[in-house]
């Protein structure tokens, strides 16, 4: 069952291939959704200082009912934070707010502030960030860190000074948009992937070609998108609050055909609607 599995980062550290995404959770509501995403198998739960639900998330962590050191939690470093002093304050401040004595994987956010997303030069500020994360890791309260949104210009500027490089980058990845060449550099410099939105923010739903895929293995649109990006060799992070839609995403024990696999790889969505006016999604 792909709640039982893993890949292993460059450190030997486990991260779980499927977790919980929890963009779009409310902080009031978060607690509930990771705790019935553990007691249906998940041990992998994705969040995020922009999220503005990390309390949340933390709560649920503890209240689990699970060992702490069965699950594996992660956050993200505000994408505006590019200093030294204000990311080593900020990791600590996500520690304190989640009330964990450690996280397993953290992240910045982005190579650029938000309103600047794929703007000016910050190869400075990044440097900068990383080095907080860098220490916190060498310090014991963060057993993994990574990037987000990372372009391949972005992980060789921290490459370049890294005392540890990067464990982890996650990206937007799914049926529509694959960036293939990045996720083969990353795998070149042993970098794990995470796929975020892997159903492409549900713009995918609206495909009539990959519902007519879907309908060939019998699974949903969800399913075949999720069971997608984990044969790209990346973790899939689907977010949900949904307890069913968290069991359905984890029925993804099929396997799509090289065909089927080079078919979704070639599609592209250019137009995500109304999530246009995300960063991520708005196609610069």
């Amino acid at each position: 069952m792909v709640l039982n599995e893993t890949y292993t980062l460059s450190n030997d550290v486990q991260i779980p291939k499927l977790g919980l995404g929890t963009w779009f959770i409310d902080d009031d509501k978060a607690a509930q959704a990771v705790t019935a995403a553990v007691d249906i198998g998940y041990r992998n739960i994705d969040t995020a200082q922009a999220y503005g639900n990390e309390r949340g998330v933390g709560e649920g962590v503890r209240n689990s009912g699970v060992a702490r050191d069965e699950l594996f939690v992660a956050t993200k470093l505000a994408a505006e934070i590019k200093d030294h002093r204000e990311a080593a304050a900020a990791i600590d401040e996500s520690l304190a707010t989640m009330g964990l004595d450690h996280l397993d994987l953290m992240l910045i956010h982005s190579p650029q502030p938000w309103a600047d997303w794929r703007g000016g030069d910050y190869a400075e500020g990044n440097r900068e960030a990383w080095r907080a994360l860098e220490d916190a890791y060498q310090a014991g309260k963060l057993r993994s860190i990574g990037v987000s949104n990372f372009e391949q210009r972005d992980l060789d500027n921290l490459l370049a000074e890294a005392t540890v490089a990067p464990h982890v980058n996650q990206i937007l990845v799914h049926a529509g948009n694959t960036p293939s060449e990045l996720i083969a550099y990353c795998k070149e410099k042993n970098i794990v992937v995470e796929a975020y939105s892997p159903i492409g923010h549900g713009e995918v739903l609206k495909n009539a070609d990959v519902a007519a895929m879907a309908q060939r293995y019998d699974v949903s649109i969800p399913q075949l998108c999720i069971r997608y990006t984990l044969q790209l060799g990346a973790v899939s992070l689907p977010k949900t609050a949904n307890p069913d839609h968290m069991r359905s995403n984890a029925e993804v024990d099929f396997t799509i055909s090289d065909q089927d696999m080079d078919a979704l790889r070639a599609m592209r969505i250019e137009d995500y609607g109304d999530s246009s006016a995300f960063p991520v999604f708005s196609g610069k």
